[in-house]
């Protein structure tokens, strides 16, 4: 099963709801250094826009998703990506 196999999985059950736990889930990942949470995030957020074209899926809930992930990218660019990852790690 690929990365965006499971992350739809994810999604359509709606497991996630926080910060913390996208956080959480982007650390079990463990991709390694190579993938940065901010690219993370905006390859997220993407998928999650697309989702909100399918019919049958709860939109709410992908809005709050995307609602989310926004709050972290700006959460970074305010100090930076180490500080986000050590903050919801505590």
């Amino acid at each position: 099963m690929c990365f965006k196999q499971i992350w739809v999985i994810q999604i359509s059950n709606v497991a996630i709801k926080t910060a913390l736990e996208y956080v959480d889930f982007f650390i079990n990942l463990n991709m390694g250094k190579d993938v940065p949470l901010l690219n993370f995030i905006n390859n997220e957020k993407m998928v999650l826009k697309q989702k909100l074209k399918y019919k049958n899926l709860e939109k709410d809930s992908i809005k709050k998703g995307i609602m989310i992930l926004e709050e972290l990218v700006r959460e970074i660019n305010e100090t930076n990506e180490k500080n986000v990852l050590e903050k919801y790690q505590k």
